[in-house]
């Protein structure tokens, strides 16, 4: 059997060497880049199964890396950092990364977010329903995992995606914060609810920008969030 492949970017050698060990101890076959831009090359050349991201790299940080290699891919990316502020983590969520780990991190705690990322890529990638949600100027197209304003493809992250097809899926289901995190993250997952919010944020900018004709995304104050339909379901 294969192994899964992972890519390592993280501009110093040995936490490069660290993760490589405790890597290929747990079965995987690790490639390593550098810096920023050797990750970016690599990701758009290569699939890899999971993407292990460092965030404070000169040239071009593991913000705008991430940001690049969604652009192209839907790999699960786990993103490092050695700072614990809560905005650089959200920040981290909004340019798609999957989780985030800080520095120093315990070897346990880091091969069992490499394998809830990837059991829960695996259910993503598997799960898949053929009917295309459509309501006013939005279409939902679960097969393709597309989402189109007034016939325009916007750029969802796959977090982003799915959390906006469970929601639209039961238009008149209200969900809490840790329903939609079970759901869309898993039961393994090892964020909290403000993850959620983040991800409503942003799915609500991008329709906005796109000139959606209405927010698909409604707060349920106490509660947590719903879809708005604003026409009867086809």
């Amino acid at each position: 059997m294969n192994k899964l492949q992972v890519l390592v970017i993280d501009d110093e050698w040995n936490v490069r060497n660290l993760l490589r060990i405790y890597l290929a101890k747990n079965g995987f076959e690790v490639m390593e880049a550098k810096n920023g831009y050797e990750g970016v090359r690599l990701a758009e050349q290569q699939s890899f199964d999971l993407i292990i991201l460092d965030v404070m790299m000169p040239d071009m940080d593991g913000w705008e890396v991430c940001k690049k290699i969604r652009e192209t891919k839907d790999t699960p990316i786990l993103m490092l950092t050695a700072r614990t502020d809560t905005k650089d983590k959200v920040k981290g969520l909004t340019m798609g990364a999957d989780d985030y780990l800080v520095k120093p991190f315990d070897s346990d705690e880091l091969i069992a977010r490499v394998f809830a990322l990837l059991r829960r890529s695996s259910i993503s990638q598997t799960t898949t329903v053929s009917r295309v949600i459509t309501n006013l100027d939005l279409t939902i197209d679960p097969e393709g995992r597309q989402v189109l304003v007034r016939e325009q493809p916007i750029d969802l992250t796959p977090k982003e995606f799915e959390l906006l097809f469970v929601l639209a899926e039961n238009p008149r289901r209200a969900f809490e914060r840790e329903n939609l995190l079970e759901k869309v993250w898993g039961g393994d997952y090892f964020g909290d609810f403000r993850t959620v919010d983040t991800h409503v944020k942003n799915i609500r900018e991008k329709v906005r920008k796109a000139e959606l004709s209405f927010n698909p995304i409604q707060t349920v104050w106490g509660v947590g969030y719903k879809f708005q339909w604003t026409d009867e379901r086809k």
